[in-house]
């Protein structure tokens, strides 16, 4: 019979000693920034042909993100965090010149994500599903600058 194998949950890296059991030396950090701050999404939008504000980890954000780098878009994604939210939403209508007052503070007028092209509000998921489907999206793009070919 065969023994079994305990379980352990430290695995033994090799080093230029021999093996070891030391997990504090290898250490794996992913990072994800978060470029959008109340201060700078004017100048995100401006700058940048295409943009996608949406909430950290949301699958909609995902889902735009993949349908456009699909197309040959490289979008810039800006994650934005909870503590932030109301600051980024109350610039975003800013931008689209809604009034904060009658546009929902709670950001009614506002949900993630948001498609910028070309500087100006192009819509959300939806409107980016319904503009592929129907084709209309790569004209779009190719005429904001997004797309070359």
């Amino acid at each position: 019979m065969h023994q079994a194998i305990p379980y352990s949950y430290k695995t033994y890296f090799p080093t230029t000693i021999g093996l070891s059991r030391d997990t504090s030396t290898t250490t794996i950090t992913t990072t994800t920034t978060s470029v959008a701050d109340a201060t700078n999404v004017g100048k995100l939008v401006s700058e940048n042909a295409v943009i996608v504000f949406g909430r950290r980890g949301c699958c909609m954000c995902h889902v735009v993100k993949r349908l456009l780098q699909g197309l040959g878009v490289n979008p810039t994604v800006s994650e934005v965090d909870d503590e932030d939210e109301a600051a980024v939403i109350n610039q975003l209508l800013k931008i689209i010149g809604v009034d904060q007052e009658s546009g929902g503070q709670d950001g009614s007028s506002v949900q993630f994500p948001v498609v910028f092209v070309g500087g100006k509000l192009f819509g959300g998921l939806e409107r980016v599903m319904a503009t592929h489907i129907s084709g209309e999206l790569v004209p779009i793009l190719k005429e904001a600058g997004a797309l070359w070919l």
